[in-house]
C-alpha cells in the first residue's frame, strides 16, 4: 500500500527556509503532508504555540497538499492516529543522522507499519537552524536569507530596535 500521508514534525521556533525546503520537497513526493508542530512542555520557546502555528500556516500556504496541525505526545502515536505511514526527517549533518536513526528505530519498534524517510537538506540550507535565526535576530541582524518574510516580521516584533 503506497504511503498517502507523510508527517514532518518539529517545534519550528521559528520556521526557517530549511524547514520550508524539506516541506516543499516532501510535498512533491507524498500526496498529503502534515506539518505537525509538537508541544514540548519542558521547552521554553521564543514564540508561543499559537504564534508558531500561525507562522507555519503562512509559510506553507502556497503548498496545496500540505496542512499544519499541532500534536502532543509521541510522534509515532500521532502518525498512527492520523493514518500517516511515513515520518519525514530533515538531515543537516552526519550528527543529525545518528540522533534521528535512534529515534527512527524506536519508532519502528513501537509501530513497524510507520517508516522514517530521511531527506537531506540542500547545501545552501544545511547550516540554518531555528536557534541560529533567533540568535541573529536577537542582535538586530537581518535574517531574510534564512527565514520567510512572515517569520522576519514576527522576529522584528519580538526584538524591536
Amino acid at each position: 500500500m503506497p504511503a498517502e500521508t507523510a508527517v514532518y514534525a518539529g517545534s519550528f521556533d521559528p520556521p526557517t527556509y530549511g524547514h520550508y525546503d524539506v516541506v516543499r520537497r516532501a510535498a512533491q513526493i507524498f500526496p498529503r503532508v502534515i506539518v505537525a508542530m509538537g508541544l514540548h512542555p519542558t521547552r521554553q520557546p521564543l514564540f508561543t504555540f499559537d504564534e508558531r502555528l500561525v507562522l507555519l500556516r503562512k509559510v506553507c500556504a502556497d503548498l496545496p497538499n500540505v496542512e499544519v496541525q499541532a500534536f502532543e505526545g509521541l510522534l509515532v502515536e500521532y502518525c498512527s492516529k492520523v493514518g500517516a505511514r511515513v515520518i519525514v526527517r530533515g538531515l543537516r549533518a552526519a550528527t543529525d543522522f545518528e540522533y534521528e536513526l535512534q529515534i527512527a528505530l524506536a519508532n519502528a519498534d513501537m509501530h513497524p507499519e510507520i517508516d522514517t524517510f530521511f531527506l537531506p537538506t540542500r547545501t545552501n540550507y544545511g547550516f540554518i537552524s531555528a536557534s541560529l535565526v533567533r540568535e541573529i535576530a536577537s542582535h538586530g541582524g537581518d535574517v531574510a536569507r534564512y527565514a520567510p518574510e512572515a517569520v522576519c516580521e514576527a522576529l522584528r516584533e519580538k526584538y524591536p530596535r
